[in-house]
C-alpha cells in the first residue's frame, strides 16, 4: 500500500481528523486539466460547451446548475467519458478518477435486475448484489477504514441487504462510500446531496472537506447554491449545456450576477411588492383576451389569418414563430395599437375594441418590455429611478415620488437582487441586469398582463439565466400573467401553461395551440 493510501487510511481511523501530515511526499501543483474552446457530444445535435477551464491536481471545485442544465454531461467530460467534437483538452493520462451520479446508481440497479432474472442465475445471484459486494469490488482501503466510513454514513446495517431493496438515499450513500474507498486522486460527485437527509448532508460536507484536505481534487456538482461548500476554491455555473461562468471563490463572491443567481434560490420567500395606493384597480374575472376569427391584412398580404384564441385568467403563454409570421402584429392587437383591432371581433379585458375605451385605458393594464424598448431607454438615471419611472410610464424620472413609492421601489430592488446597486447608473449594469430592471419597472403598477417580447434577445448566457429565473418567479408568485414571445421554444421559462405557434402554411400561417396540461390542439 502506498504512503498516500496509508495516510488516507489514517484519516478514517483517527476519527476523520481534517489535518494531515504527509511525510516524505511531494505534491506538485500543476494545471493537469485544461479545456479550450471545447464542444463535447452529448447526443445528436446536442453539445456541451467548455470555452476555458483549468483545474489543478488538488483542492475543491464546485459547479452549480439547474435541472437539465448539463451538469451530468460536465461531470462526464471531466471524467473523460464524453467524445469531443472540437477544441483542445489536456488531461494527465495518469489521473485516477472516480465519478458518482444518479445515472451510475440506476445502471447498477439495472445490471442487478438482469443478473437476478437470468435463466442461469445462481442462488446468490437471485438474492441480488449486496452493498458490501459493491464496496469491496472497488475498495482499495483496509477493512478497518471501510467499517469506519460505513459507520459514519450509517450504512453498516445495510451492507448485506440486496442493493435493489434499499432506498434511493441509502443507495446514494453507498455510491459515495464506494467512490471514496476506491482511493482515487480525483473524486467527482454529481449531485451528492440529492435525496439525502439534513444530518447526512452535514456529515457528507465534513467528509468532502477531509478529502479536500488530503490533497485530492474534489469536484462537487450541485443543484443549489447553498450546497457550494465554503472550502470550494473555484466555482462555476453551468446553464443550457454551457459553462457560462468560472472563477475563484473571491471573484465569484464579488460578481454581482453570481450573487443575483445565488440569491434567486431564496426569492420564493419574498413577496411581490404591493401596488401603490393610487394604482388603478382592475375588477374583472373573465378572459383577458378574446379573439374570434381575426383577420389582419396589409394591402394584399394576410398577416393574421383567421385566428381564434382566448387567454384566460391564470394562464401564461409563449408565442413562437418565424420572423414575419405576425407575432408583432398580434401583440399590437393586444396592446390596442393596431387600427384593425376595431374591425375585428376582439375583446380586451372584457371590453370590445371600439366600444368607447381609449388606448390608454388598455395600456395601463399592460406591462411591455422588448429589445427595441430596452434600446430606447438610454436615460442614464439611477437604477432606483428607472424602477420609479414605471409608476409614471416615463423614460427617466421627471416627477418627485412620495415615500410610499420610494419604499416600494426599494422592495422591488430587493426582489431582483440589486438593492446594493440602487444608486448606480442604469447604464453601468450588465445588459441582462438592465433587462430585469425594465421588467420590474413594467410591473410596479401590477398590470394584469406583462408582455415580454424576445426578452432573451441580445443577452449572454448568464443574463439569459437571470431573466428566466426572474420570469419564473413572477409566474409562480405574482398576479400578473405573462405573454412570452420568442423564436425558440427552448427559451420558455418554467411555468408556461399554453403555447401558440405560428406554423407556415402556403403563403400565410396557421396556428398550433398547445395546452401544457392537456396536450396539443390546433387551428
Amino acid at each position: 500500500m502506498s504512503g498516500k493510501t496509508q495516510k488516507w487510511d489514517q484519516l478514517f481511523l483517527c476519527s476523520f481528523v481534517t489535518v494531515l501530515y504527509f511525510s516524505n511526499s511531494v505534491f506538485i501543483v500543476m494545471n493537469y486539466m485544461k479545456f479550450q474552446n471545447c464542444r463535447f457530444i452529448i447526443a445528436r445535435d446536442k453539445f456541451l460547451g467548455i470555452d476555458n477551464l483549468e483545474l489543478s491536481d488538488t483542492g475543491c471545485v464546485a459547479f452549480v446548475g439547474a435541472n437539465g442544465s448539463g451538469k451530468t454531461s460536465l461531470a462526464k467530460a471531466l471524467a473523460r467519458e464524453l467524445v469531443i467534437a472540437s477544441g483542445q483538452v489536456s488531461i494527465d493520462v495518469n489521473l485516477d478518477i472516480a465519478r458518482i451520479s444518479f445515472e451510475k446508481q440506476v445502471n447498477i440497479i439495472e445490471e442487478d435486475f438482469k443478473l437476478r432474472n437470468s435463466d442461469n442465475a445462481s442462488e446468490s445471484e437471485l438474492y441480488g448484489i449486496t452493498s458490501r459486494q459493491l464496496l469491496e469490488s472497488t475498495c482499495r482501503s483496509s477493512p478497518e477504514v471501510m467499517k469506519a466510513l460505513c459507520d459514519r454514513l450509517d450504512i453498516t446495517k445495510l451492507l448485506d441487504f440486496p442493493y435493489h431493496v434499499i432506498s434511493s438515499g441509502e443507495g446514494r450513500k453507498v455510491m459515495i462510500a464506494r467512490a471514496i474507498l476506491a482511493n482515487k486522486n480525483v473524486v467527482i460527485m454529481d449531485a451528492p446531496f440529492d435525496g439525502i437527509d439534513v444530518q447526512t448532508r452535514r456529515d457528507l460536507m465534513s467528509i468532502f472537506y477531509e478529502l479536500y484536505e488530503s490533497n485530492r481534487l474534489v469536484v462537487l456538482i450541485v443543484n443549489r447554491y447553498d450546497e457550494i461548500p465554503e472550502f470550494a476554491q473555484h466555482i462555476g455555473i453551468i446553464s443550457d449545456c454551457e459553462l457560462i461562468k468560472f472563477g475563484t471563490r473571491q471573484q465569484m463572491l464579488a460578481d454581482l450576477e453570481f450573487m443575483q443567481l445565488k440569491n434567486s434560490e431564496s426569492i420564493a420567500s419574498l413577496a411581490v411588492p404591493d401596488a401603490p395606493s393610487d394604482a388603478p384597480v382592475y375588477n374583472f374575472d373573465g378572459p383577458l383576451v378574446e379573439m374570434e376569427d381575426v383577420v389582419v391584412r396589409y394591402m394584399d398580404k394576410v398577416i393574421i389569418n383567421h385566428l381564434t384564441m382566448t387567454i384566460n385568467r391564470g394562464e401564461n403563454w409563449q408565442i413562437t414563430g418565424p420572423n414575419g409570421a405576425g407575432k408583432s402584429t398580434l401583440l399590437s392587437l393586444i396592446t390596442g395599437d393596431h387600427p384593425q383591432g376595431y374591425s375585428n371581433n376582439l375583446k380586451l379585458f372584457g371590453i370590445r375594441r371600439g366600444s368607447g375605451e381609449t388606448i390608454w385605458d388598455i395600456k395601463k393594464k399592460i406591462g411591455f418590455v422588448s429589445p427595441s424598448f430596452h434600446l430606447s431607454y438610454r436615460v442614464n438615471c439611477s437604477v432606483r429611478n428607472v424602477i420609479l419611472s414605471g409608476y409614471y410610464d416615463s423614460i427617466g424620472l421627471y416627477e418627485m415620488p412620495g415615500d410610499e413609492k420610494l419604499l416600494l421601489a426599494d422592495k422591488w430592488l430587493n426582489v431582483i437582487g440589486l438593492e446594493t446597486a440602487a444608486n448606480a447608473p442604469f447604464m453601468s449594469l450588465s445588459f441582462g441586469q438592465q433587462r430585469i430592471v425594465l421588467i420590474a419597472r413594467a410591473l410596479v403598477k401590477h398590470p394584469p398582463v406583462l408582455i415580454l417580447d424576445e426578452p432573451l434577445q441580445g443577452l449572454d448566457a448568464v443574463s439569459r439565466l437571470l431573466v428566466k429565473k426572474f420570469v419564473e418567479y413572477l409566474m409562480k408568485s405574482g398576479s400578473t400573467q405573462v405573454l412570452f414571445v420568442s423564436h425558440h421554444k427552448e427559451d420558455a421559462p418554467l411555468g408556461i401553461t399554453n403555447i401558440l405557434e405560428f406554423v407556415p402554411s402556403g403563403v400565410s400561417y396557421k396556428y398550433r395551440f398547445t395546452d401544457m396540461k392537456e396536450g396539443v390542439g390546433g387551428q
